[in-house]
């Protein structure tokens, strides 16, 4: 049998922030990208173990388990221990659509009373506490990747990416910390 190479994660070894913002790369979890219809979010949050969120920009969290509304029928699930959530869902009955996407998403930690400031600098939306309080979860843009936002504390934010963007999405949140820093 064949030696399997071990991949080094991506961002392995990166450092960023400032005196006001924390940059850290999340531990590795599991990821869902759900697609359903309304119908079938009753099953599912029961499968989940929590409500799937139906209004836009939000999340619920139970535990280390995490569902971001994404769109009108699109969700984002994110399990921070690993659990094998194609197994939780594939014994769901109703009609919906899961694919893993743990391997091609990574998260990076914005934290710190600069965070918001930091993501503002690439980002378009509105991240006031007001506007984006803590829960909220948005697919938008950073600079010119895509990621999804999530507000998890006053001054924390997990930015979810796609690993191919990852260099490219730490390199511009590492610059603005710096500025956010001044």
């Amino acid at each position: 049998m064949a030696d399997v190479a071990i991949r080094k994660p991506a961002l392995a070894g990166r450092l960023g922030g400032s005196a006001t913002v924390r940059l850290t790369t999340a531990p590795a979890a599991s990821r869902v990208a759900l697609r359903a219809p309304a119908e079938s979010l009753a099953a599912l949050s029961s499968a989940l173990g929590l409500p799937v969120p139906t209004a836009p920009k939000t999340s619920g969290r139970a535990g280390a388990r995490s569902v971001l509304w994404i769109g009108p029928d699109e969700w984002l699930v994110i399990d921070e221990d690993g659990a094998d959530l194609m197994t939780v869902l594939s014994s769901v009955g109703a009609v919906h659509s899961a694919t893993d996407v743990s391997h091609r998403n990574l998260a990076i930690i914005v934290s710190g009373p600069g965070a918001e400031k930091t993501l503002a600098a690439g980002c378009p939306q509105d991240l006031s506490l007001s506007s984006f309080p803590v829960g909220a979860a948005s697919r938008t843009i950073l600079g010119k990747a895509e990621i999804v936002l999530l507000r998890t504390d006053k001054d924390t934010f997990r930015v979810e990416c796609w690993r191919s963007f990852s260099d490219y999405v730490f390199g511009l949140l590492a610059e603005a910390a710096e500025d956010a820093g001044h």
